[in-house]
């Protein structure tokens, strides 16, 4: 079913699945987590409340019940599922995708997410498959009204800062930043498009394209602030301009979070593949011992529980951590970067001081190549770089990563399109040119 993914489930809404999809997917959920209640938030599309209607009656059919927390971020979810102990959860929502996409994030015990090696394809085929059988009136489950304590806005809290000395603007993306964005921050911030809008009228809810950020550059310029703040559409990514209205990659604030996790003694932090050299050349500096592994929230998770890392991130602009179950968090991570922008502030310092200071490679960022034949063209990269020259690392997870001393490069397949996704990183701009050239070249024959 094209609605499945390596991560989670999400398409095109009555194109990719419908109604009726969901409602097999309730049903078998409980069966598949061995849970008696299932826990379900959802985020303000147009389409959320009609796959809540569906995913309800199917959890309820199969004999569990079914636990509402109504509107909510996704990282809401992963907290109060864990917190709480429900064996299962769902997430309604298509992150950063445009209005017309929608999904569902499940998790199981502990908030572990659920992913095509963790149960996924076991549930897609349980929904292809199984005939459904309901369960007797008398046996079956209930929706019930999850009443909120406030105990996830009040876990956040505790990482507040004092803010009083920062000018900060914050683009909530129309999204469910909305939720707890200004219990949080209160009035102080300059806000942009804080209200709740399911067909993201004034950009899509998605940080990593920069013609998404455009109003926050021009907002942070006009309001002289010392960071600008963007949310995805469920925030549980973020993402941050300079003063200057510069993006900042997301995979340096990996390092910014290291500049306060790492103050009292060193620790383990996860970073994935497509990290720069110069986050973690800055980590380890700071005494970190740093590990590398898959793109993807689902592996990134159960990495950090295997090594019990303090912290890690995503070149994505999702941060993990160790005190939030090892899970992501928008808010979290905002809340530790803007803490790292007052102190800067009260040393006289910029941010973007503190992300030159980090800096020391030229990127290529992440470049798509449209080609059917990925393996055929990864392995001819590996070869070419392999066969007579002497690469200091190679990484064969996640596609390459090929490492040499002044320059290296990942190249790995899409999970759902025929792209092969490259990034380059060299010590000098022309170095990275003529690798980029290089590479390109070498790709043109699998177009």
């Amino acid at each position: 079913m094209k609605a499945f993914k390596a991560y989670d489930i999400r398409g095109v809404y009555n194109r990719d699945f419908t109604r009726d999809d969901v409602y097999k997917i309730g049903f078998w959920i409980p069966r598949l987590l061995e849970a008696d209640s299932v826990l379900v938030g959802r985020d303000v599309r147009e389409s959320s409340e009609e796959i809540f209607s569906s995913l309800v009656q199917g959890i309820c059919d199969s004999g569990a019940d079914a636990v509402s927390i109504g509107l909510s971020t996704t990282p809401k979810v992963y907290y109060l599922t864990a917190k709480l102990g429900f064996r299962a959860s769902v997430m309604i929502t298509a992150s950063h995708n445009s209005k017309e996409y929608n999904g569902m994030k499940i998790s199981r015990e502990n908030a572990l997410p659920v992913g095509s090696d963790s149960g996924l394809k076991e549930l897609e085929q349980m929904m292809l498959t199984r005939a459904i059988d309901p369960v007797q009136e008398h046996k079956r489950g209930t929706l019930i009204e999850y009443v909120d304590d406030g105990a996830y806005l009040n876990f956040l809290r505790q990482y507040l800062p004092d803010l009083s000395s920062l000018n900060v603007t914050i683009d909530c993306s129309n999204g469910m930043a909305n939720l707890l964005v200004k219990d949080l921050f209160g009035d102080a911030p300059h806000y942009l498009f804080d209200e709740y809008d399911g067909t993201f009228p004034n950009h899509e809810p998605n940080p990593l394209i920069e013609e998404n950020l455009e109003d926050l550059k021009r907002a942070v310029l006009a309001n002289k602030s010392d960071l600008g703040v963007i949310y995805d559409g469920d925030a549980d990514r973020v993402m941050f301009v300079d003063e200057e209205a510069r993006f900042i990659q997301p995979d340096l604030i990996i390092a910014v979070l290291g500049r306060s996790f790492l103050k009292d003694a060193p620790a383990v932090v996860l970073q994935d593949i497509r990290t720069s050299r110069s986050v973690t050349e800055y980590l380890q500096k700071l005494g970190a011992e740093v590990h590398t592994w898959k793109v993807g929230h689902s592996f990134a998770k159960r990495k950090m529980r295997e090594l019990d890392a303090l912290f890690g991130g995503e070149l994505a602009g999702h941060y993990y951590f160790r005190d939030f179950f090892y899970c992501d968090s928008g808010f979290l991570a905002s809340l530790i970067v803007l803490k790292t922008a007052a102190d800067l502030k009260a040393e006289g310092r910029t941010f973007s001081s503190l992300i030159d200071e980090i800096v020391r490679y030229h990127t290529s960022g992440e470049i798509n190549f449209h080609i059917e034949r990925k393996s055929e063209a990864m392995e001819a990269l590996k070869e070419h770089y392999t066969r007579e020259l002497q690469p200091e690392k190679i990484m064969d997870f996640d596609g390459y990563r090929i490492e040499f001393p002044d320059w290296w490069f990942n190249v790995r397949p899409s999970n759902t399109e025929p792209y092969l996704r490259l990034v380059v990183e060299a010590r000098t701009r022309e170095l990275l040119n003529e690798k980029l050239a290089e590479l390109n070249s070498i790709l043109d024959a699998y177009h």
